[in-house]
């Protein structure tokens, strides 16, 4: 991963054990979305002591389960059209996010998210992707 991590426009990283060990590699994502939680278990200190990194700007939002508030898109968006690193800290939970990240990041950029059991999932950002999750998230329930 390391050769498309820094050629990348921007780099969103979902999750905080994908945040975390980016971090642990000297890799300063342009955005990080976390939750404090790994596979609804709180995360450990060391985690929270590296996410707690200082070239961060920190966003708290409230994002229910198995939802994508507007908020957090919002700031999605915004922070990937920005030239801050933000890091947004979700009440609830975060596992959605990466599709407003591939929606909003801008071609050339990558998303990186957990995979529960896994490892880390590398999304290339291309105009077909977006497209593609655009159409995706035109289909979800929207409730006000």
């Amino acid at each position: 991963m390391e050769k498309e991590l820094l050629s990348a426009k921007k780099v969103a990283a979902i999750g905080d054990m994908t945040a975390f060990y980016l971090l642990k590699a000297s890799i300063v994502p342009d955005l990080l979305v976390v939750d404090n939680k790994t596979k609804r278990i709180p995360v450990s200190d060391d985690v929270i002591d590296m996410l707690d990194h200082e070239s961060y700007k920190t966003i708290k939002v409230q994002n229910p389960a198995a939802t994508l508030s507007k908020e957090l898109i919002d700031l999605i968006s915004e922070s990937l059209h920005g030239t801050t690193h933000v890091k947004i800290v979700v009440e609830g939970e975060e596992d959605l996010a990466t599709l407003p990240a591939i929606l909003y990041a801008p071609p050339g950029s990558v998303v990186v998210y957990g995979q529960p059991n896994e490892g880390s999932v590398l999304v290339d950002v291309t105009p077909e992707r977006k497209l593609h999750i655009e159409e995706f998230m035109k289909r979800m329930i929207v409730e006000e």
